[in-house]
């Protein structure tokens, strides 16, 4: 590093209430580097890249950029500071063209009228930094794709002159192909001079574009360095605060008999025509790309989504396409929008935990909440969800503690056949490792699991088979031991001319 690092932070201390969220967090990047900033939920990530972007005042500590002292009143001034932050939610506004976007907020006007003529050659030019051509200024942004959308944000970086750029967890909603253009975006950044933070859950993505890190947990740093020094078990084992032996923990199950059929299974747009088999004790992983139709096939069987045709057959029964017949038959779903569809983020744990079967909690329509709440602190123990209180509202917990309400609720629905859309997105390794390992603890208890993820390291450790989707068909299916990643990716990307549909 420089004598005089880009952005110093030291001794960064911030309290809401009893909770001590910073505990003296200090932190160095440097110009024309990367710093991966590591730690579960909760850990203190997020406050601390709130008081760097002035959105929170720290307690105690202090803050310079390039040797000057730093302390914004607000995010705007942080901004003027060359402060830039790239949210997992893109801030842009859909129906503005991407040079509204990228200039919004600091326009070149005169005496109230747009100089548009004067402001779009700093806009090309931040986007011909980016190698991205075909992004065009006249174009809406609703028009893009996400991985666009996401450099419509980094060009307003660019062209507001941001000497440190935040990006925080940039590739969870990306396709590898994406993944590989923002890194190059990142090193090309790098090469200017620009400094990086890096928040990720993906130690692979760190490796490869960071070059030194930090590690935060329960509010305080417990590590830092260079990267090419230190291994990923040294960087989980901080990140935990334990030695983790294995990062894809396999529990032993056997496979029983089948359960789930699904014939000729076909939606309005996705899925087109899929049929497989679910047996007992199995974990079948549903790879493919983004809009490859796996989340429709999810909801399709669940009866979320409308079915034009098809059959689904739980056992020997054939339940009605409503979500209550399909709770009924057996069937528990975890969607990939937690925030959005899958809590009532306004409720409280016990209320979600709960909500799909209260029967037992209910007697002449009045609920019994001193038997209900002994079900739900046995459920909090199970999965060590991390709360002071059954009451607290979920929407006030870490991504990682939601997402095991989330699992805690199919479990207590006491389902057979779990559907997982993307059930360790946005979460940290610690928590993965602990999900891992209770969707193999299903299986071993005759539980059938159906797992749609993006990350395929995961499917090709915890799956038995994995089955790729391919614009909305089922294109193959076969033991996870006769896949490799390339060849997952060859599948998912290949028309449907290169392959004929396989059935399993």
């Amino acid at each position: 590093m420089t004598s005089t690092p880009l952005l110093c932070m030291s001794g960064i201390q911030k309290r809401f209430g009893s909770t001590q969220a910073l505990a003296g967090v200090s932190l160095e990047v440097a110009a024309g580097r990367a710093l991966a900033l590591l730690g579960e939920n909760g850990a203190g990530k997020s406050t601390l890249m709130k008081v760097l972007s002035g959105a929170h005042a720290p307690d105690v500590g202090t803050m310079q950029m390039a040797g000057v002292s730093y302390s914004p009143s607000g995010p705007h001034e942080a901004r003027q500071a060359g402060v830039a932050m790239i949210y997992q939610e893109l801030n842009l506004a859909p129906d503005l063209s991407v040079e509204d976007n990228i200039m919004l907020g600091q326009e070149t006007h005169r005496w109230g009228v747009l100089q548009r003529n004067q402001q779009r050659p700093r806009v090309l030019q931040a986007l011909e930094l980016l190698g991205h051509p075909e992004l065009q200024p006249h174009l809406p942004v609703h028009r893009l794709s996400i991985a666009a959308q996401q450099l419509v944000e980094i060009a307003r970086a660019l062209v507001m002159q941001a000497r440190l750029i935040v990006f925080d967890e940039p590739t969870s909603s990306l396709t590898q192909r994406d993944v590989e253009h923002l890194f190059d975006v990142i090193k090309r950044l790098k090469s200017q001079g620009i400094g990086i933070i890096y928040i990720s859950h993906f130690l692979e993505e760190i490796k490869n574009v960071c070059d030194d890190f930090v590690v935060l947990r329960d509010g305080a740093s417990v590590g830092h360095g260079e990267l090419k020094e230190t291994t990923s078990g040294q960087l989980i084992s901080m990140m935990v605060g334990r030695s983790v032996n294995e990062l894809f923990p396999r529990v032993p199950h056997t496979i029983g008999p089948l359960l789930l059929t699904t014939k000729g299974l076909t939606g309005y747009k996705s899925p087109i025509d899929v049929s497989f088999d679910l047996h007992r004790g199995e974990i079948l992983g549903i790879a493919g790309l983004v809009g490859a139709g796996r989340t429709e096939l999810l909801r399709s069987l669940f009866a979320l989504d409308t079915v034009r045709s098809g059959i689904v057959k739980v056992a020997e029964l054939t339940p009605l396409a409503t979500p209550q017949s399909r709770i009924q038959s057996g069937m528990g779903f975890v969607s990939e929008d937690r925030k959005g569809e899958g809590l009532a983020q306004s409720r409280s744990i016990a209320d979600n935990l709960t909500y799909s079967r209260l029967h037992p909690y209910s007697q002449w329509g009045w609920l019994k909440l001193h038997s209900r709440r002994r079900a739900v602190a046995d459920w909090i123990d199970t999965l060590r969800i991390k709360t002071a209180t059954q009451e607290q509202a979920v929407q006030n917990l870490s991504g990682g503690n939601q997402q095991k309400v989330a699992i805690a609720r199919v479990l207590h629905q006491q389902a057979d056949i779990l559907l997982l859309d993307e059930p360790t997105r946005g979460i940290d390794v610690g928590t993965k490792v602990e999900i891992y390992r209770l969707i193999g603890e299903q299986a071993a208890a005759g539980k059938s699991v159906l797992f749609v993820s993006s990350y395929m390291p995961e499917l090709l450790a915890i799956c038995d088979r994995v089955a790729v989707m391919s614009r909305g068909r089922l294109r193959d299916v076969r033991p996870t031991a006769d896949w490799t990643e390339e060849e997952i990716l060859k599948a998912a990307i290949a028309s449907e001319s290169d392959e004929t549909r396989k059935t399993p």
